[in-house]
C-alpha cells in the first residue's frame, strides 16, 4: 500500500507520499537543506486513516529542499481606454522544489 499524507504549506494544501517532488511556495533554507512540515491535515497508510482537528498530533513530514527558482513571467496589464492610462509590471513568483523522505 501506498502511504500518503496531506500537508499544508504557504496557505495551500499538498497531497504527497514518499519520494515525491513538490513544488511549493518558497520556504527559508539552504540547497540540500532538511524541511520537516508540522502542519499535517491528514495520514493514510492503507490500513489506518488519521484525520487532524485541523493537524494530526505529533505527525511531522520530512523533506530535503533540491531547488529554488522562479516562475515564468506573468504580464500584468493596466489600461483604462481614451484616458491616456496604460501601467505594465512584470511578475515572478519564487518557489522551492523540495523532495519527500519520510512520512509519519
Amino acid at each position: 500500500m501506498v502511504k500518503i499524507a496531506i500537508i499544508e504549506t504557504g496557505g495551500k494544501q499538498y497531497v504527497v507520499s514518499d519520494g515525491d517532488v513538490v513544488t511549493i511556495e518558497k520556504i527559508p533554507a539552504e540547497k540540500g537543506g532538511k524541511i520537516t512540515f508540522d502542519n499535517v491535515l491528514l495520514v493514510d497508510d492503507g490500513k489506518d486513516l488519521k484525520l487532524g482537528a485541523p493537524h494530526v498530533s505529533g505527525a511531522q513530514v520530512a523533506g530535503e529542499l533540491i531547488k529554488e527558482g522562479k516562475e515564468k513571467k506573468v504580464t500584468v496589464i493596466r489600461y483604462r481606454q481614451k484616458s491616456r492610462y496604460f501601467k505594465k509590471k512584470g511578475h515572478r513568483q519564487p518557489f522551492s522544489k523540495v523532495k519527500i523522505t519520510a512520512l509519519p
